[in-house]
């Protein structure tokens, strides 16, 4: 018997009780395993919920089998190979990651001797065959004409290849099935996404046409003959809304000029018309509102009496006779129907009661100012509607006095803001100029007021001394009193006399010197500074002394301002030191000179 004879391995597995395997014409793989619910001729998925095509990474490639069902691999057998499984104890093959539309994939762990024929006899079986792309080395890509088709493909990875019955190792081989990314897949891939993308947005948009409002009639253009015809519709009480509108878009536009000016406002005249007939249907609709509350406010009424019975009866049935007959449960049961009865009865008490109070405000409204109703059944006659017209051809005529008065009056307001805006420019210059001056006048002021603070510090200081002297004089004078009735009594010689005298007069100095040292603390300002300054150099320049008048006419060369009180005060406020440097001990003559200049005493 041949080892490749498919009818022979057919017996041999019906008399061993096994389904025969690798037929002709018999599927390698059920389609239940591979791809369940797939119907190839509508090239779609049944019993899959729609998805979007547009998310990327998505296509209409099912899902893998579920992993709680175990898949059985057998023995496959071919004319020309032997396929067989692997180690079910063993992890299944890894695969890569499936490219979106991918129709290609990459078989490894070919046998060295195996030939295309051979490959294309054990993959046409998992469906359509396009092109297989062999390599010299053991592994090829194979591209379906289908995508579930590849799937069907991995299931024969790791599976053993065997050729024929040969054990030689060129002849064997373990099968590695993975997905391929090819170019040509992903193209097609996203040529069936954007043509999924424009059957979505034609659908979505006759979905919008469908339920888009329907457009308004278009507005056709005027003429005499349009005018004549919107005139009629005008008239006419079921075609006003269609013809008003029309109405307005013409005199929006701009088709009122001179020529059609009394035919617009005949049909301005009809449209006003309707006016009357609008303000009746308002009466007559107000009627019936005011009858349907009248109806409303009787039934409800009515229900609040009989809600009243209500109540009233499960008041006479939680009284002692009949309260007494009742079970705990049915007692229960009362009381709960009679709260819930006088909170409904309660409610509609509430709203009636609202509504009569509505109707007591309106009653007091109609007794302050009639309704337009009555003014308009009054003014029913004839008289009274020419009346009505000639008023409105006066309302009309002074609303256009007035709309050229108001135009008048724009285009003067114009022209003052011209003139106001050159005033408004002279009156700001105006006011930055007076801004200025008066920061000047204030910083003035405020150096006046400085210098006024000065003049009385100094007004001060000087009283202080004058009374400080004036007690120093009283006590010299008794002193003096007292010495010479000392004297007097005593008899003292003339040298002690002289001798107090001295003393006194060196004790006024001393105050004169302490009052010269007050002032002498601190200079006023820089001017002042300035000119001590000067007066000590023109001393140093004068060895021999000078006078106060040659000293104040020098002064007054540098500034025509200065007083000879001023050089006086500054001579007193020059400091101790000074002094002491020309009185010391070590003093020369030419020092002491130069003190005299500076006490003001002339020296020869």
């Amino acid at each position: 018997m041949s080892v490749t004879d498919p009818t022979a391995w057919a017996t041999a597995m019906n008399n061993l009780g096994m389904v025969p395997v690798g037929l002709p014409g018999q599927q390698l793989v059920s389609d239940s395993i591979c791809v369940p619910g797939f119907d190839p001729g509508l090239n779609m998925m049944t019993g899959i919920t729609p998805i979007n095509p547009m998310i990327p990474g998505l296509g209409l490639v099912p899902p893998p089998p579920p992993t709680e069902v175990a898949v059985v691999k057998e023995i496959i057998h071919c004319k020309s190979c032997t396929l067989f499984p692997q180690n079910p104890n063993l992890p299944p093959p890894s695969t890569r990651e499936r490219p979106p539309g991918c129709k290609t994939v990459f078989v490894g762990g070919l046998p060295e001797n195996a030939t295309e024929e051979i490959i294309q006899e054990v993959f046409e079986q998992c469906g359509d065959i396009t092109a297989i792309r062999k390599s010299k080395k053991n592994f090829c890509h194979i591209r379906f004409a289908e995508e579930f088709m590849v799937d069907k493909a991995i299931y024969l990875s790791g599976y053993r290849m065997r050729l024929g019955s040969s054990t030689d190792k060129k002849d064997s081989g373990r099968l590695h099935v993975d997905f391929a990314q090819a170019r040509d897949d992903f193209y097609e891939w996203e040529c069936k996404q954007r043509m999924r993308a424009r059957e979505e947005r034609h659908r979505r948009k006759l979905e919008e046409d469908r339920l888009r409002p329907p457009s308004p009639p278009a507005i056709m253009h005027y003429s005499e003959h349009e005018a004549a015809l919107l005139a009629d519709k005008l008239k006419d009480d079921s075609k006003f809304s269609e013809a008003i509108t029309v109405l307005l878009s013409w005199i929006e536009r701009g088709e009122v000029n001179r020529r059609s000016a009394n035919q617009f406002y005949s049909m301005v005249q009809s449209a006003n018309s309707h006016v009357r007939r609008l303000m009746n249907e308002k009466a007559t609709h107000e009627q019936e509102m005011e009858e349907a509350k009248e109806n409303f406010k009787n039934a409800l009424t009515g229900i609040l009496t009989q809600f009243e019975q209500i109540v009233a009866v499960f008041n006479a049935s939680t009284r002692q006779k009949a309260w007494d007959h009742f079970s705990k449960a049915q007692r229960k049961n009362i009381d709960i129907w009679r709260k819930h009865s006088e909170e409904l009865r309660n409610a509609q008490s509430e709203q009636l009661m609202g509504i009569r109070r509505e109707e007591e405000m309106e009653m007091s409204d109609d007794e302050n100012c009639d309704s337009p109703t009555k003014k308009m059944r009054v003014d029913e006659s004839a008289l009274a509607a020419q009346a009505y017209a000639l008023k409105e051809e006066n309302d009309s005529l002074r609303w256009q006095l007035d709309a050229y008065r108001n135009e008048v009056e724009l285009l003067k307001q114009e022209k003052e803001q011209l003139f106001r805006t050159e005033e408004t420019v002279t009156k700001d210059q105006q006011l930055q100029f007076l801004q200025q001056t008066m920061q000047g006048m204030q910083q003035q002021l405020l150096t006046i007021q400085e210098e006024l603070n000065n003049k009385k510090s100094e007004l001060e200081q000087a009283k202080e001394e004058q009374s400080h002297t004036q007690a120093l004089l009283k006590v010299l004078q008794e002193q003096l009193k007292g010495t010479k009735e000392m004297v007097e009594t005593n008899g003292h010689s003339p040298e002690d006399t002289n001798e107090i005298n001295v003393l006194t007069v060196a004790l006024v100095n001393q105050d004169r010197e302490n009052n010269i040292e007050k002032r002498s603390q601190g200079l006023k300002s820089e001017k002042e500074a300035l000119l001590i300054g000067i007066i000590s150099t023109f001393l140093h320049v004068h060895p021999f002394g000078a006078n106060i008048e040659y000293l104040w006419s020098y002064m007054q060369q540098l500034d025509s301002k200065i007083s000879a009180n001023e050089i006086e005060m500054l001579l007193m406020r020059l400091p101790r030191m000074f002094k002491q440097e020309f009185t010391g001990v070590g003093a020369t003559l030419e020092k002491r000179w130069k003190l005299c200049a500076f006490e003001g005493i002339k020296t020869t």
